[in-house]
């Protein structure tokens, strides 16, 4: 009896500690994606214990649990911190995430069901019905948030098609850690991209849309090569901004407000 009572007592412990360390995770990761801890911040495990309201293990197990995410990075003596990434790191993730999203396009041409073809076509036709919008109108940030959830949408449906939930589970792990990398979405202005005209974003939104068309086009023919290729010339051009907002700034990503193209997966 004494034994039993011992196994359920362990168990219970067992199962409040994963609790625990769920909680804290929760806690800390809503906080990264939020912008609250920028890249570089400090992750304490005794300050973050008593803001969680658990004991410091679980915090310790939640900050390796989000290193392996590519959120934290943790250094003896050092500690844990939010992750901050040099160019030749970003130009290794944007490598992987080239390969990747590029291929699993080129899986969704082959492998899409009708389904999966209308969630596409879904997304795309309401980001061209708010892009036309935008265009439009004279004040443009509230409906630029339902252009990047669209954005979000179609980009989520192609790897959906894709029908390989490894891959897509690495993509949008990419992703989570490009946007920490740029920091906050309303951060602080003053960045050349910021500085551009309403015109000429309308114009980049214009192209943005067009390679949208190209990508779903390429998807439906049940082209691969040719929807890979879509896909990688789209990301190739947003990666190529990034890198020049790089170069004019110093080679600093964060702490900037992010463009639409790049807020893809960020919601």
């Amino acid at each position: 009896m004494l034994k039993a009572c011992n196994l359920y007592t362990s168990a219970f412990r067992g199962g409040m500690k994963k609790v625990n360390s769920d909680v804290a995770y929760d806690y800390i990761r809503k906080r990264i994606l939020s912008g609250e801890y920028p890249p570089g911040h400090a992750l304490l495990t005794e300050e973050l214990s008593g803001e969680v309201g658990v004991s410091r293990t679980p915090v310790r197990e939640a900050l390796h649990k989000l290193k392996a995410d590519g959120l934290v990075s943790i250094r003896a003596h050092l500690g844990a911190s939010v992750k901050k990434m040099d160019v030749k790191e970003f130009r290794e993730m944007c490598d992987m995430r080239l390969a990747l999203e590029g291929h699993a396009t080129g899986l969704a041409a082959l492998n899409h069901s009708q389904s999966d073809l209308r969630e596409i076509k879904f997304a795309l036709e309401a980001m061209r019905g708010l892009t036309g919008r935008i265009i439009a109108a004279k004040d443009e940030p509230a409906l630029k948030a339902e252009l990047v959830r669209e954005d979000v949408r179609f980009h989520i449906a192609i790897m959906a098609a894709a029908k390989n939930d490894l891959m897509k589970n690495e993509i949008l792990r990419l992703h989570l850690v490009n946007r920490i990398v740029f920091g906050p979405v309303n951060s602080g202005a003053g960045t050349p991209v910021q500085q551009a005209t309403k015109a000429e974003r309308d114009e980049n939104r214009r192209k943005v849309l067009v390679s949208h068309d190209e990508i779903y086009d390429a998807i439906a023919r049940g082209d691969a090569a040719g929807a890979k290729d879509a896909m990688e010339r789209h990301i190739q051009d947003i990666i190529d901004k990034s890198l020049r907002v790089m170069a004019q700034t110093g080679s600093s990503l964060m702490s900037r407000q992010l463009t639409d193209e790049e807020l893809v997966y960020s919601g």
